[in-house]
């Protein structure tokens, strides 16, 4: 059997629409359903259900999805078995939250550019719930996750380092002329730019927040540590972010950090799917990861 039948079968299955798999795998529509159609025909059984809103895998489709990724998977070690240069090389698709994309991950990209010149890698932005999903659906290799605890029963995900939060405000704040630090009642009334929901610590902080009795505490959720950065920056209110992405600001002195409850450091977890084969090039970039992260 062509393994780009395959291929385009387990593509289409992770998209659910023709036209975003033939643009992932550089193919013309047309041929994605030649794929789809020679495949179901070489099996016998009809794999997707054609709907106006795209392609829905049928339930004998579901059940062969995991086989042909193990082919997949096969192949790909096939391959590396077979390449005698010694170069690690192939693209490496790591998913993370944006916190990190934007203050720790570029250099490690820098880092794996110089010692592995051949790797390809691609930052993918996202957050937990959607990390997981990119690697059970083979769209992502790595994630990045943010969390105090993370089972899945499909995904590995061990911690490789810590990362330290920092309550910030605007200089002129109320909050930050305080000679006392602030306690929840004090921050209880206040206003909030979080990240969205999913990312942990900024729910741990509104959970907290919605337990002070008649506290009602003002709650923006942003999918963006930029756009929280900046209402902040602003005198808008609070935020509750990694250190490494305030760190600029706080010594320009556009933003302080408060003197309050203490915020425990937040895990970073290095997860991949438990099953699925980690191909050289993963390997290295797992690697580099958890050297940098750690430090």
């Amino acid at each position: 059997m062509d393994t780009r039948l395959l291929t385009t079968f387990t593509v289409l299955a992770r998209t659910g629409s023709f036209t975003a798999a033939a643009a992932e795998l550089h193919l013309a529509q047309s041929t994605v359903t030649v794929h789809i159609r020679t495949l179901e025909r070489d099996l016998g059984v009809r794999l997707f259900d054609r709907l106006p809103t795209g392609a829905l895998l049928t339930d004998t489709g579901g059940r062969l999805l995991e086989q042909a990724e193990e082919v997949l998977d096969a192949m790909a070690r096939l391959r590396a078995g077979s390449d005698d240069t010694g170069v690690v090389s192939g693209r490496v698709v790591v998913g993370s939250p944006e916190s990190l994309c934007a203050s720790r991950l570029p250099g490690v990209v820098a880092a794996l550019r110089a010692d592995h010149p051949e790797v390809d890698v691609h930052l993918y932005a996202a957050g937990t719930e959607e990390c997981v999903g990119g690697l059970r659906s083979g769209r992502l290799d790595l994630a990045l996750l943010l969390e105090e605890e993370a089972e899945f029963p499909d995904v590995t995900a061990a911690p490789v380092g810590r990362e330290p939060l920092a309550l910030v405000s605007a200089p002129e704040h109320p909050l930050a002329a305080r000679e006392r630090a602030v306690s929840w009642p004090d921050l209880a009334p206040e206003s909030f730019f979080l990240l969205e929901e999913g990312c942990s610590y900024s729910d741990a902080l509104a959970r907290r927040l919605l337990e002070v009795p008649d506290g009602r505490p003002r709650l923006t959720r942003f999918g963006s540590v930029d756009a929280a950065r900046n209402c902040v920056a602003a005198g808008l209110g609070l935020a509750l972010l990694p250190l490494t992405t305030v760190a600029e600001e706080l010594r320009r002195g556009r933003l302080v950090k408060l003197d309050g409850p203490g915020f425990p450091d937040v895990p970073v977890r290095l997860a991949r799917h438990r099953r699925r084969w980690t191909a050289p090039a993963a390997r290295e970039v797992a690697q580099t990861l958890a050297r940098h992260l750690a430090d």
